[in-house]
């Protein structure tokens, strides 16, 4: 069966999708997206995501189509006539379409598109042998706890960290850390878990808020604070936390290795435990 999509109400492939070239996204950007993941069949903290995505419209001044049931309908719906058990679902809207211009109508009638792809799993040598991260400078807008189509910044720093052979790119602003090209930090010093603190500068990962919850629950003293660049240099651990990874560790930060150069204990055990929480998950729903 073909890659499906869903656009403004109706679902079909995705080669037969088609948005107008006068669309605010495709000429401004002026949009807003989540990406869902599933296990199972199963939609992981779809209504957390939702939630995001009701913010990020209402902070751009793009009100919502569909109310929160028709979302999930909508996705579940989406999951069903793919025919995938684990894929990554894609939502993405827009202002809508008019002739160009900065200022926009009240009046358009936003652009909602939804793809279903099956997951691409990453390579299990990154879980079990951790990756590789670059520092580079935060030079992206002021408003990165929006998830706007804005992503130009992340695109370029994905691509330098790919050519620099490192799997993400941690942003530093002002020697502050704050967050990586497409995912959350997390270090961890003495024991303690540390991330850098939810600001406009910072997205509220989902997968983030979700990990914090599962350490402390697990007796972890877990702390929003600043962290500053040199600070990951001398962290015990690191990783990196997100929808499509997981709970992934750093082993290595421009050419510093970190901790004894493998995934740490703390990493480790969150990872398991995170897994642990994802099966269970999945099999309550399912049941």
């Amino acid at each position: 069966m073909p890659n499906i999509g869903y656009l403004n109400g109706q679902f079909m492939p995705l080669a037969q999708m088609q948005v107008s070239v006068e669309d605010r996204g495709y000429q401004f950007g002026d949009g807003v997206y989540e990406v869902i993941r599933t296990y199972q069949g199963v939609p992981f903290r779809m209504e957390e995501h939702l939630e995001r995505l009701a913010r990020s419209a209402h902070e751009i001044k793009i009100s919502l189509p569909l109310t929160r049931q028709e979302w999930g309908m909508a996705i579940q719906d989406g999951i069903q006539r793919s025919g995938y058990k684990n894929c990554k679902v894609y939502i993405q809207v827009t202002r809508g379409a008019a002739p160009r211009e900065h200022l926009f109508a009240a009046s358009l009638a936003p652009t909602v598109v939804m793809t279903i792809r099956e997951m691409s799993e990453l390579d299990p040598r990154f879980y079990t042998q951790g990756v590789r991260a670059i520092m580079l400078p935060d030079i992206r807008w002021g408003r990165c706890d929006i998830k706007s189509l804005n992503l130009l910044p992340n695109v370029l720093a994905k691509q330098k960290a790919a050519e620099a052979g490192a799997f993400e790119a941690i942003f530093v602003r002002d020697r502050v850390v704050t967050e990586g090209a497409s995912s959350n930090v997390m270090i961890v010093k003495d024991r303690k878990i540390w991330t850098p603190e939810l600001n406009e500068h910072v997205l509220p990962g989902v997968t983030l808020k979700y990990v914090m919850c599962l350490a402390r629950e697990n007796g972890y003293d877990v702390q929003e604070r600043r962290i500053f660049s040199e600070e990951l240099g001398e962290a015990d651990e690191i990783f990196l936390v997100g929808t499509t990874i997981h709970v992934l560790s750093v082993t290595q930060i421009d050419t510093i290795s970190v901790g004894n150069g493998l995934p740490g204990p703390i990493t480790q055990a969150l990872m398991s435990q995170f897994a642990e929480a994802v099966e269970k998950s999945s099999a309550i729903s399912i049941n």
